[in-house]
């Protein structure tokens, strides 16, 4: 069975959220994670750092390189994904995590805030894509896993808020262009959403009353992780959804990660 001891595991916006409980997980086979994220000094509302998720990296197994970094910046993505093969002799993994929302219409969605939507999902996506290419071209089994939804060009999921709809389409399309631009070289693109709301600091923003109706970040590592060991020849261009991942990996307790177990779940948007 692979597994992900020695690989190097470069994950955007894993300071909290998914991206902190997808590099915990792969810290737990000893890879080497690189936190890739903004909040390098404790924030008075979110919790987490690049270097707090670095210590919780080091705690589970796994060596660390927290990274400070703007994706939207294209020398200093650049720039740490060099640093990432320098400093772990290669990238195996990219994980684009980060992502800016804004449930907002068309009158209510300043330029402002549809350009930070649009620089960091879809740009940022591509950007840390292209900048990490040449270093998982090399690795024996390279992975892109990219969190944003199957593609479906029914209006009701652009009506209500076009702008970030158009952002997060954006990255399934690099997933979908991608997977098969690079389909013969051996590496997997593939992209990761769940089927329900998960607990994190966007959904106690938008969805508070879904919090308790929603499951853990532990779910959507563990479908990456999940993904991520399997043989990038075998598995691109696909759209997964976290349990049904699961599911196929033989978990039949989905329970454990419900916030609150036993009680009803709120499934997530672009899904159902």
């Amino acid at each position: 069975m692979r597994t992900l001891k020695g690989k190097t595991i470069f994950i955007t916006g894993a300071s909290r959220g998914i991206g902190r409980a997808i590099a915990l997980r792969c810290a737990r086979d000893g890879a080497n994670i690189v936190i890739a994220a903004k909040t390098a000094e404790a924030h008075p509302k979110l919790e987490g750092t690049i270097h707090s998720v670095a210590a919780e990296v080091e705690a589970d197994g796994g060596r660390a390189l927290p990274l400070q970094l703007d994706i939207r910046e294209d020398a200093a993505v650049e720039a740490a994904a060099r640093q990432t093969a320098q400093t772990f002799g290669g990238i195996d993994v990219l994980v684009n995590n980060a992502s800016a929302i804004s449930l907002t219409g068309t009158l209510a969605t300043p330029m402002k805030r549809y350009d930070l939507m649009q620089t960091i999902n879809t740009r940022g996506t591509y950007a840390c894509s292209q900048a990490c290419l040449p270093y998982l071209l090399k690795a024996e089994n390279p992975h892109i896993l990219t969190l944003s939804p199957p593609p479906n060009l029914d209006p009701k999921w652009f009506a209500p808020h076009v702008a970030y709809t158009i952002a997060k389409y954006g990255m399934s399309m690099c997933t979908l262009g991608m997977a098969r631009e690079f389909a013969a070289q051996g590496v997997a693109v593939n992209s990761l959403w769940p089927r329900t709301t998960i607990a994190t600091a966007a959904v106690a923003v938008f969805f508070p009353e879904s919090i308790q109706a929603s499951r853990k970040p532990d779910i959507m590592a563990d479908a990456a992780y999940a993904i991520l060991t399997r043989d990038s020849r075998k598995t691109t261009g696909n759209f997964f959804i976290d349990e049904e991942v699961l599911r196929e990996a033989g978990v039949t307790d989905l329970e454990q990660y419900a916030v609150t177990p036993g009680g009803r779940l709120h499934t997530d948007i672009f899904l159902g």
